[in-house]
């Protein structure tokens, strides 16, 4: 049963109370060791997660203002509605309007700029559960020669295999340049 164990092989174990009443399996290994013989990890073939049943949306969250030549933070917030937690990867992209660029460092750390400066990219792992949120922050610089007012044409989007479609997966957002 331990070579089992440590093999990977599921070992099922009978319980005297109700089936409800079980912990939920721990995702992480619970026995650590090498099995002589066993393929090593790298070894092993790849195998992609099957898309769950879960919701995401992106919250309007407009940023604060700032002044020409000064800076301010687009909050990318993207929520879970569920009913799962997420099994793929999800990528949340802002795009600026005219007269900003943005302005590294971002979180996450690896965000890519893209489109002539006028995207960044954001990737999330898989694993956000139902009920909970992610946010990409990307700092951003208003141009000197902006003139007070609005800036419109930002927008957040979130795309993932595991919600392929519907509502709420773009928002726009207004910048308000500050005199």
């Amino acid at each position: 049963m331990v070579a089992a164990a440590m093999a990977g092989c599921a070992v099922a174990v009978l319980a005297a109370g109700p089936s409800w009443a079980l912990r939920q399996p721990d995702p992480r290994p619970a026995l650590g060791g090498v099995v002589p013989g066993a393929p090593e990890a790298a070894t092993l073939p790849a195998v992609a997660a099957k898309p769950s049943h879960s919701h995401l949306e992106v919250v309007r969250i407009d940023p604060d203002p700032a002044a020409p030549g000064g800076t301010t933070t687009i909050h990318a917030f993207v929520a879970n509605f569920g009913p799962d937690t997420t099994a793929s990867p999800f990528t949340v992209t802002v795009t600026l309007p005219e007269g900003v660029t943005p302005q590294a460092p971002f979180f996450p750390t690896d965000c890519k700029v893209g489109a002539r400066g006028r995207q960044v990219h954001c990737v999330f792992g898989p694993g956000l559960p139902s009920g909970r949120s992610a946010t990409a922050l990307v700092r951003i610089l208003i141009s000197p020669k902006q003139e007070p007012g609005i800036l419109e044409g930002g927008s957040v989007e979130v795309r993932s295999a595991d919600d392929p479609g519907g509502a709420r997966h773009r928002e726009s957002f207004d910048i308000r340049v500050a005199e």
